[in-house]
């Protein structure tokens, strides 16, 4: 007789030879050993496959399927697994042994709960950005705006009901980026999420091609899965103030495209500026960081220079100096 598993951890892989071994036995080592493990290989053309099939362990399914990106191979995971409950982790990243056990007792516990959430740490990213987090607990009177207002967890810090996944269709093929965002947001529309206050999951950073290494299409895509949201939820959308629904679209871009022109990626931070341009948004400063975006690069490039140069120097830089 077959034994149904209470969690099911759905992980898709693409050439992830060099990373796939460690996560798979980060999720086999589990203290909840109630699992079962669904890779979902997509078009792997290295040898992650011969990885999986390396590994003998009764919980552990491989599914094969042409390259259909990342979305569509949880969705094909989702659609195998047999758990009430779903995790995902992704084919490069860890757990601690306790995590599915510790997130597992927080939802299970709470009839009304939908998810249950934890702390992570960024592994492979220099000064505070590498330092352990454990987020605010969101389960309040404002939750959906500030789930709007940004991802508040990473894609493997989560536990999720199955019922709820079901009901929020799964993810949207169409997004390469803030798929996730996207999901959380539909989920916890539903019902409760638990904060579990600890560092239970890890997120590497390699050079391998990961889907967030491409910053500006992150950015656009993160405004693309809120315009959607806002466009299926018209109750949400009315409940903004017109000022602030432009604040949380818009105002969330610019960020983006504010870090990334501190760090001097210019190309991302072109990008995402012109899009802030033809929303109309931001103040007179905004616009004086935003509008040499419209010159060729080359030329954006001197201007830059020529302020850096003029605030080394102690004199009147060219527009505001204080990094938003």
């Amino acid at each position: 007789m077959e034994i149904t598993p209470v969690i099911s951890v759905v992980m898709p892989c693409h050439n992830a030879e060099r990373h796939i071994a460690r996560s798979i036995a980060s999720a086999l080592a589990q203290s909840f050993k109630d699992i079962e493990l669904i890779i979902v290989n997509d078009g792997s053309t290295d040898n992650s496959l011969s990885v999986m099939e390396s590994i003998r362990d009764p919980r552990l399914r491989i599914i094969s399927q042409p390259n259909q990106g990342v979305s569509a191979a949880r969705n094909r995971g989702l659609e195998a697994a047999r758990g009430a409950y779903i995790a995902f982790l992704d084919a490069d990243d860890t757990w601690e042994p306790l995590c599915l056990e510790r997130l597992y007792h927080a939802v299970a516990s709470r009839p009304d709960a939908v998810l249950a959430y934890c702390g992570w740490q960024n592994v492979g990213l220099p000064g505070s950005r590498g330092k352990p987090f454990i987020p605010p607990d969101y389960e309040t009177a404002n939750k959906i705006e500030t789930l709007f207002a940004g991802c508040r967890w990473p894609i493997h810090a989560a536990l999720t009901r199955r019922k709820a996944i079901e009901a929020a269709h799964g993810f949207n093929p169409r997004l390469r980026n803030a798929e996730d965002y996207a999901l959380w947001l539909e989920v916890a529309r539903s019902g409760a999420v638990v904060r579990v206050p600890e560092v239970l999951a890890y997120y590497h950073f390699h050079d391998c091609g990961q889907a967030s290494g491409n910053r500006a299409r992150a950015a656009l895509q993160m405004l693309s899965a809120q315009q959607a949201y806002l466009e299926r939820h018209p109750d949400f959308s009315a409940s903004l103030a017109p000022m602030r629904r432009r604040e949380l679209l818009y105002g969330t871009l610019l960020r983006y495209g504010y870090n990334s022109y501190w760090k001097r990626d210019l190309t991302t931070a072109r990008t995402i500026f012109r899009r802030v341009m033809r929303s109309g948004y931001g103040s007179a400063k905004d616009w004086i960081y935003m509008l040499p975006a419209l010159l060729p690069l080359t030329v954006h490039q001197k201007l830059i220079q020529l302020a850096d140069h003029m605030h080394n120097s102690k004199l009147p830089p060219l527009g505001p100096t204080d990094q938003p």
